[in-house]
């Protein structure tokens, strides 16, 4: 995720103007929810945009794909993976709350609670009885949160880049941060400063800060640069509002604790060079969950299915395999 649009790392300091959004005429009394195409519905009081597409017989699950951020959007992995992934499976592609295509909601409400009420507000929407979870960066950590909560309705997860365990990743960007710019955050410390998360915060005041987050998310400057030609491509931002609001109460102490609970199959994903989650804390969740494998990506950062796309269709289309 980049740091301006893709979030998690830095959007709670740096924010963008309202994303453009899109509207669709309602569906049709008669159109089936599975109907493939663009759409736009009042869900769980928000108007939300997704889109389905792919072929696949009706009684296999489809897979809702959750983006990064928070904030970003789901463009640019449809764009990327999604019509590798289509070939088998039917995909549900959303922008979350505020997010992308989808609409900001009045009451600024952006917790945790609230953004798993919405997906299960959208598979009730879709007639769906179970569906895969497929999140990249912060939507793993939705994913997870909603298996929890709603077990019976999940078939499998796909946990790509997944945001676990907020001290675990905010260590990780304090020993970058040393190792690109040695001493400041010594020179910049502060008394009030708490966490790992507020002392980088505040080292990078004065940097460049987009140049930071995108040496921790990319291994190779080529993907950043492609990332940054879809996401100029689709015209859609990320605002900021949704992080801001996440990083000022829940994700600043985040952590997992659900992973008992999680009993369905779980293929987790991550990139030996992505400084962003941390590929430690990626190790760690797996250790605790029940059914997982662990896939590490030799040559990839933060974007395994830009970076090494092959290698991600082939390992995501064989789990998807497995599930019902």
């Amino acid at each position: 995720m980049r740091f301006s649009r893709l979030g998690l790392l830095g959007c709670a300091v740096l924010c963008a103007l309202v994303a453009a959004c899109t509207h669709h005429a309602p569906r049709s009394s008669s159109e089936p929810p599975m109907t493939a195409g663009e759409h736009q519905r009042v869900i769980n009081g928000v108007r939300l945009y997704y889109r389905i597409a792919g072929q696949a017989p009706a009684e296999r699950a489809p897979v809702l794909f959750l983006h990064g951020g928070p904030g970003y959007n789901s463009y640019s992995f449809s764009r990327l993976m999604g019509q590798r992934l289509e070939k088998s499976r039917r995909m549900v592609y959303l922008d979350q709350r505020g997010c992308g295509r989808s609409e900001r909601p009045w009451d600024g409400r952006y917790s945790l609670e609230v953004l798993v009420s919405d997906l299960e507000a959208l598979r009730q929407e879709l007639g769906v009885e179970r569906w895969v979870l497929m999140g990249h960066s912060f939507g793993g950590t939705l994913a997870l949160e909603y298996s929890v909560r709603y077990p019976q309705h999940v078939a499998g997860v796909v946990y790509v880049s997944g945001f676990s365990d907020a001290a675990s990743s905010f260590a990780t960007w304090k020993r970058e941060l040393e190792r690109l710019y040695p001493g400041r955050l010594t020179t910049q410390a502060s008394q009030e400063d708490t966490s790992d998360y507020t002392q980088v915060m505040r080292a990078l005041r004065g940097v460049d800060a987009q140049s930071f987050f995108n040496q921790l998310q990319f291994h190779d400057t080529t993907y950043r640069q492609m990332q940054e030609s879809i996401d100029a491509e689709s015209g859609l931002i990320n605002t900021g509002e949704m992080s801001r609001a996440l990083f000022s109460t829940e994700l600043t102490n985040y952590r997992f604790k659900g992973s008992a609970q999680v009993t369905v199959p779980v293929l987790a994903i991550g990139g030996r060079y992505d400084n962003s989650v941390g590929m430690e804390s990626i190790q760690a969740l797996v250790k605790t969950l029940p059914n997982a494998t662990l896939l590490e990506y030799e040559k990839s950062g933060h974007f395994p299915y830009l970076e090494e796309a092959d290698r991600f269709e082939q390992d995501v289309t064989q789990f998807l395999s497995t599930l019902p």
